[in-house]
């Protein structure tokens, strides 16, 4: 209790910051709504602003769950691909560290209330023998909620700057994939090659990395 406490209260202050800060919120409230246009045209009414709003959106992701290729292809689509993509990538980064460190400061009993033993257990039996690897996988597939891979970590004391270059190298194939297509919308053609590299990279992320994971999982149990 000691420990969840802070955390609760320290959760509790960022989301009276989201709602305090009316972009902020408003810009949260499309994104967890999947609302891409109402995104797009906030950031744009907002100006040079509107970069600070969708770097803060992506943090405020460390609490608030929302679908992480939203903000991104919003920010191709507002920004352009070559400012978009280092923006975003260090944006999740600090967001990857936040959710690192609550999970740090939570601890492994508040992991094991949430997920249970087993699977806390089996999480340490995967960055225990996987190591490098399955933190990669674990970043590379589309599925996993960015932020509950930094609480695991966290939780399990992986290496900190293990953790922070292989959640930058593993994000960085669906992130520039979703920028580009986000960037791609404002004047989409099928004939850019581009677009069918970064719309086939996000298929074969979906087909291949979930059974490669499962196998992980079952060698490691």
């Amino acid at each position: 209790m000691r420990t969840l406490l802070p955390t609760l209260a320290a959760i509790a202050i960022a989301a009276v910051l989201v709602l305090a800060i009316e972009p902020l919120r408003v810009a949260t409230g499309h994104a967890l709504h999947g609302d891409v246009d109402a995104l797009q045209a906030e950031l744009e009414s907002l100006g040079v602003w509107g970069a600070l709003v969708l770097v803060s959106l992506i943090l405020v992701h460390a609490v608030v769950l929302f679908p992480a290729e939203i903000p991104n292809a919003v920010a191709g689509l507002v920004y352009g691909f070559g400012i978009a993509l280092p923006m975003v990538m260090a944006a999740w980064t600090a967001s990857g560290l936040i959710a690192y460190y609550l999970g740090v400061w939570i601890g492994r009993p508040l992991a094991v209330r949430l997920a249970g033993e087993e699977r806390v257990e089996s999480a340490e039996r995967v960055i225990g023998k996987g190591g490098i690897a399955a933190l990669l996988l674990a970043r590379l597939i589309p599925f996993v909620p960015f932020s509950l891979v930094g609480y695991i970590a966290g939780a399990t004391r992986v290496s900190v700057w293990r953790y922070t270059w292989t959640s930058a190298v593993g994000v960085l194939p669906i992130t520039a994939a979703a920028t580009y297509l986000g960037h791609a919308l404002d004047d989409f053609s099928l004939s850019d090659p581009l677009v069918w590299v970064a719309g086939g990279a996000l298929v074969v992320l979906i087909v291949l990395t979930i059974p490669v994971a499962r196998r992980m999982h079952k060698s490691n149990r």
